[in-house]
């Protein structure tokens, strides 16, 4: 029980300072005139140009691309367009109002809409490229950016996110249908750890009755990391050269850790990218503050850094010239999360955070019954276990159904509170 609560916890804090960088990024993209034309003439292809020619020519395409008949859609439609903008809506509501990554339901909702396991993360993936780049603020934070730190990490994160991307592509090249149990395995325990971890701090918060920690859970102060724990004490006292220094402006000589300890971490979060799409932002937070032993502050920095390259490396080297990204999915999912983010951050000035931590929970266990609803049809197709196609069609449905009525609910009720207190908000 104590290992479950730990990691529930890692993930949570991990979440949370995902859900900071999408804000930061999505504040400095509608906040800058130039970066809103980019993202028109990015956009403008997608629902036009691209659109237009896929359906003129849609007969003559193949059923799938890769050449596997499992994975839908083989061409673009405004309607797929329209379902892209929605989960990035929904996503971005999420983020906004909650301060947790609302990511992690973007590869569940895609494979949910027929686009399966390997094409679901390469596009997510891509689509946090694209918002990394148009909204990097590494300018901004280049003071708190501890570059050694960042290029021995880089080291572990190409790695990592090379095999992710390999380990996605062996596994649909065997069997599409195993790539997809595969993903759908990995999401499963994931969102199972978050989504239970996050209502079991739910009721202890109404408990509480004060609910102080507010919509995000807490904050993490200034001097998050400069108080080491035994783990990151015991990690940089591991004398295995060369040492990377940082750390320098927050404790007296600074900080050393082993480049192995980076490298390593590095390689987790890279292969969390390559298998799961979300950029792996939401690992290096937790990792560096609680595992190795660097401030809040370098941390967001650094992750700011590493993430454009992490990202940007996985989802062009690993599946993008492997035609394995959908360019009109991305571009939606990136519209919808931007206005979403900015609705549900306004709508925490007129909720209490109690309530919408509530809403996170449901919002997280409906990704879980998605996925583990959705993989007894995966085994069942490849023959591990015996069921019917009856039974595997009532299953898939009950976790499709609970997942979207979840987050449609929690889309209606931000917006409705939105629009409903936007006198005081405007005030």
């Amino acid at each position: 029980m104590g290992f479950f609560r730990s990691w529930g916890h890692f993930m949570a804090m991990g979440a949370r300072a995902h859900a900071r960088w999408e804000m930061d990024v999505s504040r400095t993209i509608l906040g800058d005139r130039r970066r809103l034309i980019i993202l028109g003439l990015l956009t403008l292809p997608a629902i036009l140009g691209g659109i237009a020619f896929a359906e003129q020519i849609s007969g003559a395409l193949p059923k799938m691309l890769g050449g596997k008949e499992a994975y839908t859609p083989a061409f673009y439609s405004f309607g797929i367009f329209l379902v892209s903008i929605l989960i990035g809506l929904g996503a971005g509501l999420i983020t906004g109002a909650i301060g947790a990554g609302g990511g992690f339901i973007i590869a569940p909702a895609l494979m949910s809409a027929g686009i399966k396991g390997i094409l679901a993360v390469g596009t997510d993936l891509f689509h946090i490229f694209a918002k990394a780049i148009m909204g990097s603020v590494i300018h901004r934070k280049m003071g708190n950016v501890s570059v050694p730190l960042a290029v021995v990490f880089l080291i572990g994160a190409i790695i990592g996110a090379t095999t992710g991307g390999l380990i996605n592509r062996v596994l649909y090249e065997i069997n599409p249908v195993l790539s997809d149990a595969f993903i759908t395995t990995i999401y499963s325990l994931m969102l199972g750890f978050l989504g239970i971890y996050s209502l079991v701090d739910f009721l202890k918060a109404r408990k509480t009755a004060g609910a102080e920690a507010g919509a995000h859970g807490g904050a993490h102060g200034k001097e998050e990391g400069t108080e080491l724990g035994s783990l990151p004490r015991k990690l940089q006292s591991i004398k295995i050269p060369p040492m990377v220094k940082f750390d320098h402006d927050f404790t007296p000589g600074g900080r050393s850790i082993s480049w192995v300890f980076l490298v390593l971490s590095g390689a987790l979060v890279g292969l969390a990218a390559g298998i799961m799409g979300v950029g792996g932002g939401f690992l290096t937070f937790p990792i560096f503050v609680y595992m190795l032993g660097v401030s809040s502050l370098t941390t967001v920095g650094t992750d700011i850094f590493q993430i454009v390259f992490t990202a940007g490396y996985a989802s062009i080297s690993q599946y993008a010239i492997y035609g394995f990204i959908f360019y009109t999915l991305a571009m939606g999912m990136l519209l919808g999360s931007l206005v979403g983010i900015q609705l549900g951050a306004m709508v925490t000035k007129v909720v209490k955070g109690i309530t919408i931590r509530g809403f996170y929970a449901l919002a997280v266990l409906a990704g879980f019954v998605n996925r583990i609803f959705a993989l007894p049809g995966k085994l069942a197709d490849m023959k591990v276990i015996p069921l019917s196609k009856q039974t595997t069609l009532v299953l898939d449905h009950i976790g499709i159904w609970a997942f979207f009525i979840v987050i449609s609910c929690f889309g209606v009720w931000v917006i409705g509170t939105f629009f409903k207190n936007i006198k005081t908000l405007k005030s």
